[in-house]
């Protein structure tokens, strides 16, 4: 049948055949389809205007964050299993920095305030995917009063965040 809206597969199902409470089961089977998630926008979340993004002048100005998990933990105390990678847009040059993947947004806000806001200022813009970690009050909150614009890339478009 294709993956096409809920309304067009309800008219196709009904004209091959009939089941008790197979309106309920289809909208409860389309509303599970992870294809049908990422590629009908009735279900996904709406985007915002595609904008361009401005070079920056400056060091540290933009920057691009992103994760790499699922590694083996380390050796010693601390058994890190991912890093919070941020690129600087300007330079180019990038920050690892090791933590968990379990940690809160709380504590990935801790560790770029002193890893990277302690060393080369607060960034004007922010561009990252929409980890939850990133999209929290804990993280947008001192973002918004510092001025700084957390830009988010499109769902299932990691192409925008190419740098990280």
């Amino acid at each position: 049948m294709g993956h096409m809206s809920e309304d067009r597969t309800k008219e196709r199902v009904e004209s091959t055949a009939w089941l008790s409470r197979w309106e309920q089961e289809l909208s409860e089977y389309i509303n599970t389809c992870e294809r049908c998630q990422k590629e009908n926008r009735k279900y996904g979340k709406k985007y915002g205007l595609l904008q361009h993004i401005e070079e920056p002048k400056h060091p540290w100005e933009t920057i691009n964050m992103d994760w790499v998990t699922g590694l083996v933990p380390g050796g010693g105390k601390e058994n890190f299993n991912s890093f919070l990678i941020i690129v600087d847009r300007f330079s180019k040059s990038m920050r690892c920095l090791p933590c968990h993947k379990e940690d809160t947004a709380m504590d990935t806000a801790l560790l770029f305030w002193n890893n990277i806001i302690s060393t080369c200022g607060v960034p004007k813009i922010i561009i990252s995917d929409r980890d939850p970690k990133f999209t929290s009050e804990s993280w947008t909150n001192p973002y918004d009063m510092l001025g700084t614009k957390l830009a988010s890339s499109r769902a299932y478009h990691p192409q925008t965040d190419g740098l990280a």
